[in-house]
């Protein structure tokens, strides 16, 4: 398996911070953002990694990272978004890197108080089709901003982008696991009316297809790119809590 950090968008939900930056380089307690998902992804195993970045700082994750040897990293390759069409957009950048192989995309936004490896082993043991990493979130007027699943019988039936009525009590975070078909199925979208290719599409498509499973995850999740009041609550969490717990 390979790990596909994406690291781009123009970071409009923290400006006027993201003027001067990529928000995935602004700091969490005491160190760049981009290296949790990192962390996160050598912890469980995952030690071959792309970074999908765009805009005008994208030189600075090679100046952070390097060749990502000192980050726990074996191969570190990196791809550039030309401009902000999507998450589904920018992972289409890496299907030359997946070379056939299934792929773990991890929004570097996100924060996790327990780490990934057991959502890891498990795609592993049955890596056909896709995962999507759930975390419980109590505020109905929160899941109103997110991506939510329907679920029936341990399935997950659809998933709603920003729903008026949250069809369940889960966010669907940003820690995604594909089979080598989500570039194909990349292929056949269409923008949105905001002219981005979706996640949420190509998570609906494996779906449809009766091809997608869950995990819940453990302890905290936090989106530190959903707004300035977001990234505060985040950093606050880590620096009482950490994040990418072990055991």
């Amino acid at each position: 398996m390979k790990g596909i950090i994406l690291a781009g968008g123009t970071g409009s939900r923290l400006y006027p911070v993201t003027l001067i930056t990529n928000k995935h380089l602004l700091p969490i307690y005491d160190r760049p953002m981009v290296t949790y998902a990192i962390e996160a992804l050598v912890q469980a195993g995952v030690e071959e990694m792309m970074v999908v970045t765009g805009g005008t700082h994208a030189g600075e994750f090679l100046r952070l990272l390097g060749n990502g040897h000192a980050w726990g990293i074996d191969r570190l390759s990196y791809a550039y978004q030309e401009k902000a069409g999507g998450i589904a957009e920018a992972l289409g950048l890496a299907e030359r890197f997946a070379g056939g192989d299934s792929v773990c995309v991890f929004l570097a936004d996100n924060i996790v108080e327990r780490g990934i490896a057991a959502s890891v082993r498990a795609f592993e043991a049955s890596p056909e089709g896709a995962r999507i990493v759930l975390s419980p979130v109590s505020e109905p007027e929160h899941l109103r901003h997110l991506g939510v699943p329907e679920l029936s019988d341990g399935r997950v039936v659809r998933i709603v982008e920003k729903p008026e009525v949250p069809p369940s009590s889960y966010a669907v975070t940003g820690i995604y696991f594909y089979d080598s078909s989500v570039f194909e199925i990349i292929k056949t979208l269409v923008p949105s009316a905001r002219g981005e290719l979706e996640i949420t599409d190509v998570n609906n498509a494996y779906v449809e297809a009766g091809r997608m499973a869950y995990d819940v995850l453990e302890g905290y999740w936090g989106d530190a790119g959903e707004s300035i009041d977001a990234y505060y609550a985040v950093n606050d969490f880590v620096r009482r809590h950490g994040a990418n717990q072990l055991g």
